[in-house]
């Protein structure tokens, strides 16, 4: 007996409830498909169907197989299609999430190159700072910043996320520049809060290759990118954020570095998509191109080379990529 044939008949019987039905969807005689159910059942040894002269129903036995039949046949199409698709360009419609901050200044002014590589995927970009659920939300691809505890989700590096500690010289010039970590008590900040939770976020510090963490007060606390950077600009406190974010403003001297010799920890940003569904060519295509683009962005890299990435503008973006990390509980460590 043809096993395969066997479970695609069966699950045709029980999605048509009918073995007439399912003989014509098939093709087949209705004595093939009764005859191939009895001998499934013979193999198995447990019954499958209850059968009467009006309708049919599954048995224990059978729904617990139907849904196991279900999920070979949906593998087995899904790496057909793999090998179909791999044989094509890239193409179709690819949906994406990305940190709205990172799509802004990084992802968005060098889109056109994407497109020109790879005409025929259209792109739907979701730019979001709060968790995604790729497979509720049928997400193709996410950007994410942090090691990945998920297992549901395939992971692959694309770069390292820097952040840095500043504040407006109108804040300095009030509470003085701290010159140890210890000094940040007598200093206020401005707290990004969870938009899940509601907690603040801690800060963090490397010293001596130990991450340090450092509860911050404030008078103000935002769940949102640009107003952070706005009340960091404003003098209301001192914050952590993005490095790409905010080279361009230490470099017009709208705010200043504090803290410089420990850093925050670095995270890895990955693009990750669900493991049950195959990297198909549009897919792969993406990842290969924001891998590169990354990869030739110095502010992604922890530099100081404006002048070499002055494409990126600095528009306001602030704290949102360590909002995402966390809010998605992810490790601050690399892979």
């Amino acid at each position: 007996m043809d096993r395969f044939q066997a479970m695609q008949v069966f699950t045709r019987v029980v999605d048509a409830n009918s073995f007439s039905r399912a003989a014509d969807s098939l093709g087949l005689p209705r004595a093939t498909v009764t005859n191939i159910i009895q001998n499934l059942e013979r193999l198995l040894q447990v019954r499958l169907l209850n059968r009467s002269t009006r309708r049919l129903s599954l048995t224990d036995d059978g729904a617990a197989y139907y849904e196991r039949c279900v999920a070979i046949l949906a593998e087995v199409e899904d790496a057909e299609a793999s090998f179909r698709e791999n044989a094509r360009s890239p193409r179709g419609r690819l949906r994406i999430d990305v940190p709205a901050s990172l799509a802004r200044l990084v992802l968005i002014p060098r889109l056109c190159e994407f497109h020109e590589r790879y005409p025929e995927v259209e792109l739907a970009i979701g730019m979001t700072d709060r968790p995604v659920d790729l497979v509720r939300e049928a997400v193709d691809c996410a950007i994410r910043v942090g090691a990945l505890p998920d297992s549901s989700l395939v992971a692959r590096r694309i770069g390292t996320f820097f952040m840095v500690t500043c504040g407006a010289p109108s804040y300095l010039e009030r509470h003085g520049v701290p010159q140890r970590i210890e000094d940040l008590a007598a200093h206020r900040a401005v707290s990004y809060f969870s938009s899940l939770t509601g907690r603040a976020f801690d800060w963090d510090f490397v010293v001596d290759g130990e991450v340090r963490e450092v509860k911050m007060d404030g008078v103000v606390s935002v769940n949102d990118g640009d107003a952070y950077l706005a009340c960091a600009l404003q003098g209301f406190g001192l914050v952590q954020m993005p490095r790409f974010m905010a080279l361009p403003h230490l470099e017009s001297g709208a705010l200043r570095e504090v803290l410089p010799q420990w850093s925050p920890a670095p995270m890895p940003m990955s693009a990750v998509y669900p493991a049950n569904r195959h990297l198909s060519p549009k897919v792969r295509a993406f990842v290969d191109w924001v891998t590169e683009l990354f990869a030739a962005c110095p502010l992604l890299g922890g530099c100081s080379a404006v002048d070499v990435c002055c494409s990126y503008e600095g528009k306001p973006g602030g704290h949102t990529l360590r909002a995402v990390a966390e809010q998605h509980n992810l490790a601050e460590s690399a892979f």
